[in-house]
Formats: structure tokens, sequence, C-alpha cells
């Protein structure tokens, strides 16, 4: 025979449902940080003159140009 477990309380489901969405609005709420700090990175790293360096943008000076 099987035994049949009791129902949870309906204000303790309340109140975990309750948790768990402002735990995801949390995460909803880091996940954009951290999206907008990518953002920030990558421009920094666009505009870096050793990516334009390595990108070859840049012109190398060399001896003869300084003569």
């Amino acid at each position: 025979m099987t035994q049949q477990l009791p129902l949870p309380n309906p204000e303790k489901v309340k109140q975990t449902v309750a948790r768990m969405r402002e735990t995801c609005r949390q995460f909803d709420n880091l996940n954009l940080a951290l999206d907008e700090l990518i953002a920030q990175v990558e421009a920094d790293i666009r505009n870096s003159p050793l990516t334009a360096y390595r990108l070859g943008r840049v012109k190398a000076v060399t001896k003869s140009d300084n003569s």
C-alpha cells in the first residue's frame, strides 16, 4: 500500500514562491549588470592602442621615418 503524503500548507507555498520570484529577480538584475560590464570591457578592448596595433590599424614607426 502506498501512503498518501499530506498537502503542503498553502501559506508556506505562497511564501516559498515569493522567495523564489525574488531570487529570480535578483539574478535577472545581476545578469543585466554583468552584461553592462562585459559591454564596457569590450569597448575598452576595442579602443585600446594595443588592439589597434595588433589589428594593423596603426602604422609602425621605423627608423627611416625619424631621419
